[in-house]
């Protein structure tokens, strides 16, 4: 019993110590009542005050008020976005007032030849920094802006590897020149057609080596860039060297692709059951039976027999730092593809440098960037998508004849007319090598000097240059059924050789003066420059059959080569092209009293794809902007409504990516081999329109920008509305006049408005979590106003596409088709159509403008980040309203009457069990508008968890680990397999649902 008394005695000496301590250290907690303002005694509403080196924390109230309990010798720690954290010891009662950060607050927009303060901005432009891009498995650079900027429409390409995107700001302004808008590399305007045997002009550009996109959308903006800014301007900065210690990123990411969506066809039990109902006692019975019999118990999925997973990797790393006064950053990029379609691949090799010393005391600045670049591409086949859809699924992948290395094809059924039967899927993936090597370099080296004694003026060199050399050959293989189709080298396979350089080199000089006046309270930025800018194109494509058995002698215009071992013809010869454009500009940025805003801009470009006499173009522009909230008048509502600035803004711009030599009369090579004389190929010549000149686009944009609650919310609202005149149409030449019966000219008007509206804001700032959230939304109409010389309603327009129509009065590409009659319980009935023009029978005359069009009236994008300490979760969801799109793919195989006595059969579609049509489809009904379909949707485009460290192993190792899932969901009533297609959808390879692993780590 004493012994257990004694023990109890040792435990209560060892506790009582702790609980004094405990007691102690309670008795030194304190209430801390605080406040916390900004400079100008406004509260900060959301503030996060935390007690350093614990885990006890609050926020801010709407009066800026806070309670907690700390320590007496605690030291505070508040911060918020867009201020300077500050530190304070606890007390009864404390507070603090923020300062402003100016750092945020003198955030530069890089804008064409120069850059401005974000607050002094006046025009329509949007910055979107690398910390907000989308993340996931990105391959091309326009992947991170997609859904992120309103009036921004980035339309993503097929499912094939390294595919590109349809790139649109605030709608297209032409008809028949180029739509894309004006990208802008490290200051290297560049050309924005993609080389032949590369998937997307931006392809060559490693995503991790960007540091901003800046979006220029009115005229205001893009004027700067003149005749190659209708479409608006998109300018990428890439990432610089450091001033600090050595930094080593590096990021990985694998990447697993599946194509989860299949086009609805039929499985071989009901292809069968289909075909015995559809032509049991018909004439065709005995026919039709044979040809299914063959393999009686045959069945195949083709769709599953192209398709695999899709692997990829994309490894990066980079190191920046400064060695004595030479700040640098240099990169290397691997990016490994194998395509979800058999035989595609991409590959891509990237290095990236670049330098950006100082000298003679930092009034010398040099920046050098140079980006090397090589894509390997092998391309599949993509018709073998719908191929594999239609074929028949009685019918075995392989074949025990050992004809055309083994696949099976209609040649096996005797009687089948093989040369208008589809190829065996699989025959057209493994027997077609076609592959494409691009290699590209892009470079620059810009020299600001602030001229000594007069710090004020800048003088700004630019050369740069963006070379691509692209090689690449495309031919069937000898023995394959595509050979044995080839009526010119039968059996012995053909295609041709493919060898394009296209260069670009430039040269700016501009100076700049900036000056702050303090007397009358202004600001002055005025810059006057010159550029050249000489773009170079040259084709070399040659025609070939694979080796011969060495044969000589001419073969319908091919000439067997010794050397080579083949029957060659210059289908095209080596085609040279090159166009200069020269230009004088200048802007004028004026602020007075930091809340009154003027921008003008004065650009002149002559371009030598126009003739002497419309050569040169003016562009003018000029925005107004005023800082409504920097008003005395304000001061009351600043801790609601923390900002409100007006813009108002108009501009021309002009277009002439129209081709070269139009003006000219030219001649080029026939492509015929029949036509030629004593073995030369004869020339021909073309069509010439000597009056071209340039589109013009005249752009108005009134615009708010807002924020409240200390820009914790905040957003835009604008109206712009874009007038195109000088349209470029295709019309008929005077007989005898020239030397085709149709030309291009500037006859047309366009008119483009719409109203785009975002808001981002931080919803939620705890001590532990927040929750970040965007949403912009664009509503866009474009219209037709005039395709003729003079104004005339009764014009018919012209074709723009299948079943599409370019009219007056209406949206450009709007579809033109046949009405479909329905009975009386609203089933189509097959080849029934509205007589329009009431003659008693369908023509084409019958035919309508329906009034949609593949453009979407409406689209929008919504993203959300959400974090929970070192936890971070984000989506992305994009949605389009108003498209339409044609569904062909159901148009031309929605009867159960397939057989074309031809001694074959393709695959019914699964709307044969809706239609119920049963007969031979007529032209007619391959193009009614039943088969019209709204395709509106909502995408999950990706949603990405992450977790973030600060130290791994050692204090200097932190990154980020992340899994992401891409192409997430699709929500529409479009029966295709992707409401995002082309107008008129054929048969698209899948986009597929991608999922990745990655890691970042920074030392």
């Amino acid at each position: 019993m004493k012994q257990v008394n004694f023990r109890i005695f040792q435990v209560i000496l060892l506790i009582l110590p702790g609980l004094f301590f405990a007691l102690s250290s309670y008795a030194q907690q304190m209430a801390v009542k605080g406040h916390v303002k900004d400079t100008t005694g406004e509260p900060v509403i959301g503030a996060n005050v935390i007690v350093k080196g614990t885990t006890t924390g609050t926020i801010t109230d709407f009066d800026g008020n806070f309670t907690l309990n700390a320590a007496k010798d605690a030291i505070l720690s508040i911060s918020f976005v867009g201020y300077k954290p500050a530190e304070v010891k606890a007390a009864p009662s404390v507070t603090v007032t923020l300062q402003d950060d100016s750092q945020l607050l003198n955030d530069v927009v890089v804008i064409g030849y120069g850059s401005v303060k974000k607050s002094d901005l006046s025009g329509s432009v949007v910055a979107i920094k690398a910390e907000d891009m989308n993340r996931g498995a990105v391959t091309s650079p326009q992947e991170l802006i997609q859904g992120k900027v309103p009036g921004l429409f980035v339309a993503p390409g097929d499912g094939s590897p390294g595919a590109g995107s349809t790139i649109r700001i605030r709608g297209g302004a032409s008809l028949n020149a180029s739509n894309d808008p004006l990208i802008v590399i490290d200051g290297i305007p560049t050309s924005n057609d993609a080389a032949p045997g590369t998937p997307n002009a931006l392809a060559t550009i490693n995503p991790n080596d960007i540091e901003t996109f800046t979006v220029l959308k009115d005229a205001s903006a893009t004027a700067i860039y003149g005749s190659r800014a209708s479409n608006g301007v998109i300018i990428i900065t890439t990432k610089k060297g450091s001033q600090g210690k050595v930094k080593i990123t590096y990021s990985g990411s694998f990447t697993a692709k599946d194509v989860y969506q299949r086009v609805p066809t039929l499985n071989a039990d009901q292809f069968r059951e289909v075909l015995k109902n559809q032509y049991s006692g018909t004439t065709q019975e005995d026919a039709i039976s044979q040809i299914v019999n063959k393999y009686p118990h045959q069945s195949t999925d083709w769709q599953d027999a192209i398709y695999q997973t899709g692997l990829s990797t994309d490894q990066n790393i980079a190191i920046s730092g400064k060695t004595g006064i030479l700040p640098y950053r240099v990169s290397l990029g691997y990016n490994n593809e194998r395509g979800t379609l058999k035989t595609s691949s991409y590959e891509r090799y990237t290095a990236a440098i670049n330098l950006n010393p100082k000298f003679f005391k930092e009034h010398l600045s040099v920046d050098i960037n140079v980006k090397g670049t090589i894509n390997n591409n092998r391309f599949a086949d993509s018709g073998a998508v719908g191929a594999a859809a239609f074929f028949d699924p009685t019918k075995p992948i392989y074949t025990d004849s050992g004809n055309y290395h083994g696949y099976w094809n209609w040649s096996e059924v005797p009687g089948a007319v093989q040369s208008v039967a589809t190829f065996n899927p699989l025959s057209l993936l493994y027997d077609r090598d076609n592959q494409g090597k691009t290699n590209r370099s892009l470079g620059n080296i810009q020299l600001d000097y602030k001229i000594h004694g007069l710090e004020d003026l800048h003088m700004n060199l630019n050369i740069g240059y963006d070379v691509a050399k692209t090689t690449g050959h495309n031919f069937v293989a000898p023995g394959s059924i595509q050979s044995a189709q080839d009526t010119n080298f039968k059996n012995l396979g053909s295609g041709n050789t493919w060898n394009n350089l296209r260069r670009n080199h430039l040269l700016d000089f501009y100076l700049n003066y900036t000056k702050d006046i303090k007397s009358i309270k202004s600001h002055i930025d005025v810059m006057a420059g010159y550029s050249w800018q000489h773009f170079y194109y040259a084709n070399h494509d040659i025609t070939y059959s694979n080796p011969t058995d060495g044969s000589e002698g001419d073969k319908e215009g091919y000439t067997y080569d010794k050397e080579i071992g083949k029957y060659v013809r210059d289908s095209h010869y080596r085609i040279p092209y090159e166009n200069y454009l020269v230009s004088f500009f200048g802007r004028l940025n004026y602020n007075f009293m930091g809340r009154y805003l003027l921008t003008a801009t004065l650009r002149r470009d002559g371009s030598s794809r126009f003739s002497k006499n419309n050569r040169w173009g003016l562009f003018p522009s000029a925005a107004l902007a005023w800082t409504v909230s920097d008003e005395a008048f304000m001061a009351g509502t600043k801790n609601v409504l923390s900002k409100l600035k007006l813009r108002l803004g108009y501009g021309v711009t002009g277009q002439q990516e129209i081709g070269d030599y139009q003006y000219l009369t030219t001649y080029s090579f026939s492509t015929n081999p029949n036509t030629t004389y004593l073995g030369t190929t004869l020339l021909k010549p073309n069509g010439y329109s000597p009056d071209l000149k340039w589109e013009q686009t005249a752009t108005y944009n009134f615009a708010i920008d807002y924020g409240f609650l200390n820009n914790r919310i905040n957003g835009s609202i604008e109206y712009y509305q874009k007038h195109t005149k000088d349209l470029l149409n295709t019309v008929s030449a005077p007989a005898g006049t020239n030397f085709t019966n149709q030309i291009t000219a500037n006859v047309g008007e366009m008119k483009n408005e719409g109203v785009e509206f975002n808001i981002n804001a931080m919803a939620i700032q705890s001590k532990d979590f927040t929750w970040n959230v965007g949403y912009n939304i664009t509503w866009n109409d474009s219209k037709i106003t005039k395709l003729t010389a003079t104004y005339n309603p009764e014009y018919q327009g012209i074709d723009a596409g299948t079943n599409q129509k370019h009219q007056i009065n209406e949206q450009p590409n709007t579809f033109y088709l046949f009405q479909q009659v329905y009975d009386k319980d609203g089933k189509a009935i097959q080849n029934a159509f509205v007589d329009r023009d009431g003659n008693g029978k369908i023509t084409e005359a019958d035919r309508y403008l329906t009034g949609k069009s593949p453009m979407a009236k409406v689209f929008m994008g919504l993203s959300s980040e959400f974090t929970y300490r070192n936890w971070d979760l984000g989506f992305n969801l994009r949605a389009n309203l108003g498209n339409y799109v044609f569904n062909s793919l159901a148009s031309g195989n929605s009867t159960t009457y397939n057989y074309s006595g031809k001694g074959f059969l393709v695959n019914y579609y699964e709307a044969i069990y809706k239609t119920g049509f049963t007969q031979i489809n007529s032209t007619e009904q391959g193009a009614s508008d039943y088969f019209l379909e709204n395709a509106s949707f909502l995408k999950m485009d990706n949603i990405t968890l992450g977790y973030s460290f600060k130290k791994l192993f050692t204090n200097r190792l932190s990154g980020r680990i992340s899994a992401s899932v891409q192409n997430v969901f699709t929500i529409t009533k479009y029966s295709g397999l992707d409401p995002e297609t082309s107008a008129v959808d054929g048969s698209m390879w899948p986009r597929p649902r991608t999922f990745t692993l990655g890691i970042n780590l920074n030392f």
